[in-house]
């Protein structure tokens, strides 16, 4: 068994815990306690300069209201005697002005060139205006201290005479909280140092039999049931060990018959390929296989217990009864934009003799193949009988007016047949490209590739086009101005050159241009065609290349085209070791590309 180290035990958890808790009562008291303390002591010192104010203006109310002989000393040198007075080590300045704001005294030292002056400071020109108090508390600039401002008038009668304006040392009350926070930070460290030791001690007597419960746990996980679990006590650890023991008595009991059972569902479940779920009465999960688990790409471990409804997605659509009841398969589609993906699900009931439901046996398979080739084979046959459909409903409508005496027609008669001979060869062309398809799907067919000067095959189809078009569009080659040699089927390439050109041609505007380029690679050439038509909607580019799919197919069916075209190129390319593949913009046109196999010629060097 491997130890467990100290920075990892429980005990280290007690411990912890255990000082945690004192560290938190202690932080939420001392934040309380200096709080409430600070804002005493502010009060207390606010108070105390108050009332002393309030003394300070009945004294300085008398002496500005006293009638004054010429013997007597001035009205000046009277405040001053008053403010020496009443300097204290608090008390960092005080200063008095009468009603024309002009400063009459003041107990700074300092300061005593300001007597006579007029005051700046706004608190004591609010005050003489309104007649109340005001009082302020910011760091001085100067000292870098704090200091606590009070300006309060000196009225008589109802009328401002005067003002006082104190700046108070509250400085000293801060200094006083620091000195208080270092006695409790101090108090606080040697309460988490004697708590921690206490935590110690007492998780021992918590941890000494969970370590044994442990040590137990250990041995029963590798199948040893003959230990027991030391008792040390009555208390709630004491009877959790004594039910550990009967609990170990019960699992050496219950173990050699769930082994037997559990072999034999093992051997089972082993060899089979398909997903197995196993449920309870209450359709909740008690077994997957490894199979079913990566069917429905769940852990097997977080889906024991989860109800059979929710772990397959049909909590909507069926209950748990009724798939007790379902008789037949039910189809679980979980297709997303990543691509198809389908399940089929098969329930059987799980029951005693008596008729009582134990569970439920699902067995899942996968038949997104299936499903896909089965859509594909509808797909295709709906799209041939859709194309076939058309151009025989055409011949079939003119060949019943011609079988009703339009023949005797000289003017509509060969309108008539002309339309059923062109009726006839598209039919004639579908079915070739569909025997052609038929070849590549059984891979029926064989290449005969040769060495071929691609630059001259491909300027000679572009001259065979350039010659019969009827449309007025121009041709730009960008072309190389020497050989390049590839292996190719001629007529094969011939087919799928054709077929781009000509679908160019078709939704090429009157006086636009077709662009033909062939670029060199390291280890392929790439072939492209561009017009500059309709373009094609970006949602449709990537579908261009499958059977029978138009953009328009309104548009595409009138000029002739099957809807195979494409497909056919695609599947030349490919057999070619190559790839095709398209862009476009709306509006400004759409070019082809196709790569074809290609390595660079180099020269012998000759000593």
């Amino acid at each position: 068994m491997k130890k467990v180290g100290f920075f990892r035990s429980i005990q280290l958890k007690f411990v912890l815990i255990y000082v945690l808790l004192i560290l938190f009562a202690m932080q939420i008291i001392g934040v309380y306690f200096v709080n409430e303390l600070e804002q005493k002591l502010v009060t207390n010192f606010k108070s105390s300069l108050q009332e002393r104010v309030n003394l300070l203006e009945y004294n300085l109310r008398e002496e500005m209201l006293k009638e004054r002989t010429a013997d007597m000393p001035t009205l000046e040198q009277d405040i001053q005697k008053i403010l020496e007075d009443f300097s204290a080590p608090d008390i960092a300045e005080v200063r008095v002005i009468d009603a024309r704001s002009r400063i009459i005294g003041t107990s700074d030292p300092t300061k005593q060139g300001t007597i006579g002056q007029r005051t700046t400071e706004i608190s004591v020109k609010r005050t003489l205006s309104v007649g109340a108090e005001e009082d302020k508390m910011y760091v001085d600039e100067q000292t870098n201290k704090r200091v606590w401002v009070l300006t309060s008038p000196i009225i008589s009668n109802r009328e401002v005479i005067g003002a006082i304006y104190l700046v108070g040392k509250v400085e000293n009350v801060f200094a006083q909280m620091d000195e208080i926070n270092e006695i409790l930070f101090s108090a606080t460290a040697l309460a988490l140092g004697v708590t921690a030791i206490l935590g110690v001690l007492l998780a021992r007597t918590i941890t000494r039999p969970i370590t044994d419960m442990r040590r137990q746990a250990v041995a029963l996980g590798k199948g040893n049931f003959s230990r027991k679990v030391k008792v040390y006590g009555q208390d709630e650890i004491g009877e959790l060990a004594v039910t550990f023991n009967n609990l170990t008595k019960r699992l050496q009991e219950a173990q050699a018959t769930t082994e037997g059972e559990k072999r034999k569902l093992s051997s089972v479940l082993s060899y089979m390929t398909d997903g197995v779920i196993a449920t309870d009465r209450r359709g909740r999960v008690i077994l997957i296989n490894e199979p079913g688990a990566k069917l429905l790409n769940v852990s097997r471990e977080t889906v024991i217990s989860q109800s059979i409804t929710s772990l397959l997605g049909l909590e909507e659509e069926y209950s748990f009864e009724d798939l007790l009841n379902e008789q037949d398969s039910v189809i679980l589609d979980y297709s997303n934009e990543e691509g198809p993906y389908i399940l089929r699900a098969n329930f059987s009931v799980i029951q005693k003799d008596t008729g009582f439901v134990n569970g439920l046996i699902t067995v899942l398979h996968d038949i997104t193949e299936q499903e896909k080739i089965e859509a594909d084979r509808r797909e295709f046959v709906a799209n041939v009988s859709h194309e076939l459909r058309t151009p025989l409903t055409t011949m079939r409508s003119y060949l019943e007016a011609l079988a009703d005496g339009a023949w005797q027609d000289p003017d509509i008669a060969p309108h008539f047949l002309e339309v059923t001979q062109t009726e006839t060869e598209r039919m004639i062309r579908l079915v070739n490209d569909l025997l052609q398809l038929s070849k590549f799907d059984s891979r029926d067919f064989q290449l005969t590739k040769k060495e071929v000067n691609f630059t001259k095959f491909y300027n000679r189809i572009i001259d065979r086009f350039e010659m019969t078009k009827s449309q007025d569009v121009t041709f730009k080659r960008q072309l190389p101005k020497y050989p390049i040699y590839v292996e190719i089927d001629t007529d094969k390439l011939t087919q799928v050159l054709d077929n781009i050109i000509s679908n160019a041609l078709k939704y090429s505007p009157q006086g636009g241009q077709l662009t033909f380029k062939v670029e060199e690679q390291s280890n392929a050439i790439v072939v492209s065609v561009r017009d500059q038509g309709m373009g094609i909607p970006k949602k449709n580019l990537e579908r261009i290349f499958e059977r029978f799919y138009r953009v328009d197919r309104a548009r595409t069916r009138k000029m002739g085209g099957t809807g195979l075209g494409l497909a056919i190129a695609k599947e030349i390319v490919v057999a070619h070791d190559g790839d095709i593949w398209a862009t476009s913009v709306e509006g400004k046109g759409t070019t082809i590309f196709l790569t074809l196999p290609y390595e660079l010629s180099q020269e012998d060097d000759w000593l």
